[in-house]
């Protein structure tokens, strides 16, 4: 970050764009519509001219940024009545998991996200985001009861990573993650994964088994954060640009690696700019994805998954 301007500073002139939006939006001025869209065509043409700008570490700046949607943001446009099951009946609740039954375009659908929290207490309230034992074996706990009654499973990734403290290791943190992963390679309905946010690690890849990987443009997916990757590998955190570099975990280098299926589009600035659009067009993949699925049997769901994650990492040199 010493050596180029942060995401927020490159973004400025866009959130001023936006408050300016907003400011129409509350106000009782006639001609709304003419000056929305005459701003909104001034945050893309900002826009335009910042995306050549933009470098592996400024994707992780959008994916982090604050005013970003969290999963519950989706969960309230996405579903209709959705209902949040708490514990995994052996330790406790963990809120850094969020997970549940809505309806979604007509029909019950399990949804399990991640949730950072917005303000400080909530963020602490959430463990930013990062889970504990108890929150994957709540988060099983909701796709085996999907399995049991045939529903559609999603899942909305947006973490660091699982937490990495003494009493989550002593509760079998590991074995959780690991135990995750082999059940929800055998789950036989529709699974679809979608990176909101951050993917980090285990953590991310906990609920982030299926049979579709979809990722929002400025998400990113990877085995560790840019920051760990250069306290490990350089030891000096001004690495961090060139480990942002190295790791190609931004969507379109996973979408070239074969490893996710589909690049969801965000609008100029990034998803915290515009969530409407943000939602309307995971709403608009999630369906197309869904259907999909839910014209195969739970055999070749189960084949075709199994083949998938198979084939990662797995390189043909010409």
């Amino acid at each position: 970050m010493n050596e180029q301007k942060d995401f927020y500073q490159l973004e400025k002139n866009i959130i001023l764009l936006q408050e300016k939006i907003e400011e129409i939006l509350s106000s009782e001025e006639a001609d709304k519509k003419d000056k929305i869209a005459q701003l909104k065509k001034q945050i893309e043409k900002e826009w335009a001219e910042i995306i050549p700008r933009l470098t592996p570490l400024h994707i992780v700046q959008i994916a982090r940024h604050p005013k970003r949607p969290y999963t519950l943001d989706y969960l309230e446009y996405l579903t209709k009545d959705f209902l949040e099951i708490h514990g995994d009946r052996r330790a406790g609740d963990d809120p850094a998991i969020v997970a549940g039954f809505g309806f979604y375009r007509g029909q019950t659908a399990a949804f399990i996200g991640h949730q950072k929290g917005r303000t400080t207490r909530q963020r602490i309230e959430r463990n930013f985001g990062q889970p504990n034992p108890e929150g994957y074996r709540k988060a099983l706990r909701i796709m085996k009861l999907a399995e049991k009654f045939n529903f559609p499973i999603i899942t909305l990734i947006d973490t660091p990573g699982a937490y990495p403290g003494i009493q989550a290791e002593e509760r079998g943190q590991a074995e959780a993650i690991a135990y995750n992963l082999k059940e929800l390679s055998r789950l036989k309905v529709p699974i679809i994964n979608v990176v909101i946010g951050e993917g980090g690690s285990g953590g991310a890849l906990a609920i982030g088994v299926g049979d579709a990987i979809l990722m929002l443009e400025y998400s990113f997916y990877s085995v560790i954060s840019p920051e760990g990757c250069a306290a490990i590998l350089w030891k000096d955190q001004k690495a961090v640009i060139q480990a942002a570099e190295n790791l190609k975990f931004l969507a379109k280098d996973l979408l070239d690696f074969e490893i996710i299926d589909k690049i969801i589009p965000e609008p100029p600035g990034g998803a915290h700019i515009d969530y409407e659009q943000t939602f309307k067009n995971v709403d608009k993949q999630l369906n197309l994805t869904l259907k999909k699925l839910e014209q195969k049997s739970s055999e070749e769901r189960l084949e075709e998954r199994y083949q998938k994650f198979r084939k990662i990492g797995v390189f043909v040199e010409k």
